[in-house]
């Protein structure tokens, strides 16, 4: 009875280590791009300041991933080129008296990765968007578009270095 128990055991075992293996992302859609360039966005919308935020909230996601390295456009095998279309504030909740107790922030954008050597687009999304919410009384505006600027930093780092 030992024995079978033995011989049960072993091969589970064995077929869960062998699932442990080490997981790499490395979209094939990258190809030879190991360096990429991010010029500031263009800004589309009413709202100022947003492509500025943007724009470095990326370049330093970049880094911090190290997946690509961030170096000037001369020099960059891929190039994320991109707009700030739309900027809204809309009421998201409200109280039980019905006052808006949160506020969300959306902000849209259009982006494209393009291969800078074969001008080949990689990827590109014409209505890109996400959103933050703000507390109405403790929090400002700002924290809402930080918060929207984070999600879609994370969109575009994701669709870039995993495909996703």
């Amino acid at each position: 009875m030992k024995n079978i128990q033995h011989l049960i055991a072993l091969p589970c075992i064995f077929l869960t280590l062998l699932s442990c293996g080490i997981y790499t992302v490395s979209p094939s859609a990258l190809g030879n791009v190991k360096t990429i360039a991010i010029p500031l966005f263009d800004n589309q919308s009413t709202e100022s300041g947003l492509r500025e935020q943007l724009s470095d909230r990326l370049s330093q996601a970049f880094v911090t991933d190290n997946t690509l390295k961030v170096v000037p456009e001369q020099q960059a095998d891929g190039i994320l080129r991109g707009s700030v279309i739309s900027y809204s504030r809309e009421p998201y909740t409200y109280s039980k008296s019905e006052v808006v107790s949160e506020y969300k922030s959306v902000i849209g954008v259009k982006v494209e990765f393009v291969n800078r050597r074969s001008q080949k687009v990689i990827w590109e999304e014409a209505n890109m968007s996400n959103w933050g919410t703000y507390d109405a009384v403790s929090e400002t505006e700002n924290d809402g578009k930080s918060r929207a600027i984070d999600k879609l930093v994370e969109d575009i780092l994701n669709k870039t270095v995993k495909g996703w």
